[in-house]
């Protein structure tokens, strides 16, 4: 089918779940993860015709690692739905209202947003994150992951189908374009009538595309340039822990930091430290003049360096005078993701706090719990970077918008 027709299939089918009961949205992610635990291995088959198809491309071994799933993956997105199950459904919760002198009662409910659209690039779980979240939040859901992983997200949609079917819903609430061409992705920005928001998760080349050249309401997610400043005050071994975990533990992550601002009193101290330890992951690092000087052996940093989202063992670093001049580069060159500070001073770490405007903002903390599961927010739809109409991990009600009901007994305006 073209873009436009599943599309109207959608919209059409939209009105089924946004009417649905909790209940109901429940009992489709039941039968979504009996259906994943069932046929668990045909997943893992179509997604190793993804991972094959991949290395034909020549993708890297992190966007490999992204596309890849296993056993214990699969496991991990059955206990993520679990999760959504147990979660309050925000539909209909009265946000806030009054009765005024009139006699009218005024209710701001929550309700869905209706059709929610989705590009995403490399990741297969995202095509279930998206779905069970949009189910949860009465949402119906177009979809269109990269030509990367086309193979298990088309057989993600065809479990998610079958447990529409089983809950009594129409299977067009969620849609799939497996049309991998570009001119699709062109084609949903600007489903106007049929879409009430696109989210993009992917690159900054992908995020860019989207909010260029969309015509539709876009909501910005995704990139993530993310800092980490250790101050002058820093515990050393906190400080190494912290720049470890944020930078190896996953680097093909948004919330995994590409930049790390070091206070000039302690950098002649710290950095070989630090760089001990990268070394035995291969991080290859880029440095400011000063960095440089401590550390030679090193690769120069360039203005593009400090503006990267590497998603590869690399990182940015920067030699700073004091946290003002660590606050102005991240202002400067943050993609306004999540950013944290290392330091055992209060006043430091509070000024840090207000003055960094990104979306997550950390005291001696990795930046790697920028996600919706350690938000507690069950699953997420993705980060968003922007400030209208959510910031931060998009759990349910990030999905959800408002109207007011209001009841009457005859009233007129004079």
């Amino acid at each position: 089918m073209e873009v436009l027709e599943i599309a109207k299939e959608v919209k059409k089918a939209s009105r089924n779940i946004n009417l649905a009961s909790s209940e109901k949205k429940n009992l489709v992610l039941l039968k979504l993860k009996e259906n994943m635990s069932n046929r668990c291995e045909e997943i893992l088959k179509e997604n190793a015709k993804d991972i094959e198809n991949a290395k034909k491309m020549g993708l890297s071994e992190s966007l490999i690692e992204r596309l890849s799933l296993n056993i214990n993956k699969i496991k991990a997105i059955e206990k993520s739905i679990d999760e959504v199950i147990c979660l309050k459904d925000p539909i209909g919760e009265v946000v806030e209202g009054c009765i005024l002198k009139s006699g009218l009662n005024i209710q701001k409910i929550r309700v869905p947003l209706g059709v929610v659209g989705i590009i995403y690039e490399s990741r297969p779980n995202v095509t279930v994150d998206a779905f069970m979240l949009c189910i949860k939040s009465g949402n119906a859901v177009i979809l269109r992951g990269g030509k990367e992983a086309v193979n298990t997200n088309r057989f993600f949609v065809e479990l998610m189908r079958d447990a529409l079917k089983k809950a009594g819903l129409d299977p067009f609430v969620v849609g799939f374009i497996d049309c991998t061409r570009r001119e699709s992705c062109l084609e949903i920005m600007k489903l106007n009538g049929y879409l009430d928001v696109l989210i993009p998760r992917g690159g900054k080349g992908l995020i860019k595309t989207v909010v260029e050249n969309a015509t539709v309401p876009v909501i910005e997610t995704g990139t993530g340039n993310c800092h980490i400043y250790v101050d002058e005050f820093a515990d050393f071994d906190m400080a190494i822990k912290i720049v470890n975990n944020a930078k190896t533990s996953r680097v093909s992550v948004c919330n995994a930091a590409e930049s790390l601002l070091v206070h000039e009193k302690i950098a002649e101290k710290f950095l070989p430290v630090l760089k001990k330890e990268f070394d035995k992951k291969n991080v290859e690092l880029f440095g400011c003049e000063k960095t440089l000087k401590i550390l030679p052996d090193i690769k120069k940093a360039t203005e593009e360096d400090f503006y990267c989202e590497y998603l590869d063992y690399k990182m940015s670093v920067k030699i700073v005078l004091d946290v003002e001049e660590a606050i102005a580069h991240i202002l400067k060159y943050s993609s306004k993701h999540s950013e944290a500070i290392v330091t055992n001073n209060y006043f430091v770490a509070e000024h840090f706090l207000e003055c960094v405007d990104s979306s997550a903002v950390y005291v001696n903390a990795s930046t790697r719990f920028t996600d919706g599961f350690e938000f507690g927010l069950g699953a997420e739809i993705g980060i968003s970077t922007q400030k209208l109409h959510s910031r931060g991990p998009m759990g349910l009600k990030d999905l959800t918008t408002t109207k007011f009901k209001i009841r009457g007994n005859g009233q007129i305006r004079e």
